[in-house]
């Protein structure tokens, strides 16, 4: 998934691990993802913990999207700064999974 997956791959994301119902990716934050802040786009985070929750979520081999996710940004994030996002996967039934992603 992760090699079609070209929006993922100009973020820069590097897989670390990758099992059923986990995901752990890191990025580096370069310049151009600032904003006028000079801090990191909200939207940079937001992609990062996407991404996760699309390797975990799709890991037990059934196609899935999200229905809805939200995020708290609770730290400036800054060029140059290393994120590592990490998925786990609370509950999943036939049609609805929940998961945690932490950055």
């Amino acid at each position: 998934m992760f090699n079609q997956d070209a929006f993922s791959q100009w973020l820069g994301i590097e897989m670390i691990d990758v099992s059923k119902g986990y995901c752990q990716l890191k990025m580096t934050v370069r310049k151009e993802m600032l904003n006028g802040f000079q801090i990191a786009h909200g939207g940079i985070a937001y992609s990062l913990a996407d991404s996760a929750l699309a390797f975990a979520s799709n890991s037990n081999g059934q196609k899935s999207l999200s229905v809805e996710t939200s995020i708290s940004h609770t730290v400036s994030i800054k060029d140059g700064d290393e994120l590592t996002a990490t998925t786990e996967e609370l509950s999943l039934s036939d049609k609805m999974g929940v998961y945690l992603i932490t950055i």
